[in-house]
């Protein structure tokens, strides 16, 4: 399980501008601007979006003014700088709401917390990053501070790695490939991570990840198609290493993790 927000960056859409008719450039940069906040909590000048945009800085200043106006940034005058306005809030919101397998899913993954004494987490794919959407901890164990909107990085987590398995082969390769374009030096070592998992989700039905995201971090992870026009999810339970070792995650965990999948497919499918 996974930590620790993940400044990965997607390549940037403003290439396809000239080769799509449909492509509305203000409108992307505005959302490239929104996505630089990693965090609700998290405050930015104009430089430093316009670094982590890649975009001159008069043009983010007139973008922030814009998205501020909208209500969709605040000013903090006494810093000079940005944080997400309420209107971003309401977005979120909006998209949480209709999630409605996570209703169905709260009381299963409390269940399997508290059996596993671990932290149950479900995450969507957001560019390079997973997206924890719905979380639950055990009241019995320490877990890893992580939360609702919590994001982690695909390649070396258990949760992205699952969804790698998953996902159709077109789309797999595309994200694999813009993984290696950002860290070409780490990429043989996440390469080999995402090829194992795809083979344990063949012949074990999870993935994992053992200390390759953070040292100390292990995990087990399942991918699922709740359907219903609901995307591509995955499940992960996982915690401290030294209290969640590799054998008890996959021989008592694992069975459990699956099940649990198992019945909120079913139920999402019955609702």
């Amino acid at each position: 399980m996974d930590t620790q927000d993940n400044d990965e960056v997607a390549p940037s859409p403003r290439g396809n501008a000239k080769e799509d008719r449909h492509f509305v450039t203000a409108l992307a940069r505005g959302l490239e601007v929104l996505s630089s906040f990693r965090s609700g909590d998290q405050i930015l000048g104009n430089q430093e979006i316009a670094d982590a945009c890649k975009l001159p800085r008069s043009t983010v200043t007139r973008l922030t003014y814009t998205l501020t106006k909208l209500g969709y940034l605040h000013l903090v005058p006494s810093l000079g700088k940005y944080r997400l306005g309420t209107a971003t809030l309401a977005l979120g919101s909006a998209m949480l709401s209709k999630l409605d397998v996570r209703q169905i899913a709260r009381p299963l993954m409390q269940e399997l917390a508290d059996a596993s004494q671990a932290m149950v987490s479900l995450g969507v794919r957001d560019k390079l990053s997973m997206i924890y959407v719905e979380n639950c901890r055990s009241h019995a164990a320490l877990t890893l501070s992580l939360d609702i909107g919590s994001r982690i990085p695909i390649g070396t987590t258990a949760m992205g790695r699952a969804y790698l398995a998953l996902c159709p082969d077109t789309e797999r390769r595309e994200l694999m490939e813009r993984i290696r374009e950002l860290d070409e030096i780490a990429w043989p070592r996440i390469d080999t991570g995402i090829r194992k998992a795809i083979t344990d989700f063949q012949e074990i039905g999870c993935c994992t990840s053992f200390g390759d995201w953070q040292k100390d971090v292990h995990a087990v992870a399942v991918a699922f198609q709740p359907g219903e026009g609901l995307p591509l999810m995955s499940m992960n339970v996982g915690g401290p290493a030294f209290s969640l070792s590799p054998q008890y995650l996959l021989d008592e965990v694992r069975p459990r993790l699956i099940e649990t999948v198992n019945l909120i497919m079913g139920r999402v499918g019955r609702g």
